[in-house]
């Protein structure tokens, strides 16, 4: 149990940083108009940017750990 706690602290982590940054883009930043995709509501750049940090977490792995064969 601890070991996959510790897997997934590391991606959810980043992907609630990711969710905060953007949730602040939107409020200091955002889009006036309402025209922009991302930037109109909280919700579609809160969803972007949390899924932003759950790619830089590295959470598609450290490629071939066991060796690769080619």
């Amino acid at each position: 149990m601890k070991e996959k706690t510790k897997r997934w602290l590391r991606p959810v982590l980043f992907s609630a940083g990711g969710a905060l940054a953007g949730f602040g883009y939107y409020y200091f930043i955002g889009c006036a108009t309402g025209s922009c995709p991302i930037t109109a509501n909280p919700i579609s750049s809160m969803i972007y940017m949390g899924v932003l940090g759950w790619l830089l977490s590295g959470v598609s792995g450290k490629g071939c750990e066991g060796g690769c064969s080619m």
